[in-house]
C-alpha cells in the first residue's frame, strides 16, 4: 500500500510542469514598485558599489537625518543587512535598527516571438527587506 502511494507521488511530481521560460515568448522584467520615495530612502542593489552606498548612508546620518530606510530585494538582502550592520558599528551606540521582511510581487511581461500569439504577463514573488536605521542620540551631545 505504501509503495503504491510513493509510486503515485513520483508520477504526480513528474507531471507538474517546472518553471522554464517559454520558447514562444521573450520575458521582459518590469521594475518593482517602489515604496515611499524621499531623501532618506535608499534602495540597495547588487550592482552599486558597496562603499558608495555606505558613504551615502553615513553622509545622511552625519548631516542630521533622524532616520534612513534601506530597501533590498532578492539577492541584495544580504548586502542590505551588511550595510545596516556596518552603520551600526560606525555610529556605535547612537543608532538602532528595526528590520521588516516580506514578499513582493514582481510582474514580467511576455512578448510573443511570433505574430499569432498574444501579449501576456506573469507574476512571480521575491523576498524583500526593509531596514529602518534611526538615531537614539546625536554624536557629540552631552548625555
Amino acid at each position: 500500500m505504501a509503495d503504491e502511494n510513493t509510486q503515485q507521488k513520483k508520477e504526480d511530481s513528474k507531471k507538474k510542469p517546472k518553471r522554464h521560460p517559454n520558447k514562444n515568448y521573450a520575458v521582459k522584467k518590469r521594475l518593482p514598485l517602489r515604496p515611499i520615495d524621499g531623501d532618506n530612502v535608499i534602495f540597495i542593489t547588487k550592482k552599486t558599489n558597496f562603499k558608495a552606498q555606505l558613504d551615502k548612508c553615513c553622509d545622511l546620518l552625519t548631516r542630521g537625518e533622524k532616520e534612513i530606510i534601506l530597501h533590498g530585494l532578492g539577492a541584495a538582502i544580504q548586502r542590505c543587512c551588511n550595510l545596516a550592520l556596518q552603520l551600526e558599528i560606525l555610529f556605535s551606540g547612537t543608532c538602532q535598527i528595526e528590520v521588516n521582511t516580506g514578499t513582493v510581487d514582481l510582474v514580467d511581461d511576455l512578448e510573443p516571438l511570433t505574430e499569432d500569439l498574444d501579449f501576456d504577463s506573469q507574476v512571480r514573488h521575491s523576498s524583500s527587506i526593509h531596514i529602518r536605521i534611526f538615531r537614539t542620540a546625536m554624536l557629540g551631545a552631552n548625555q
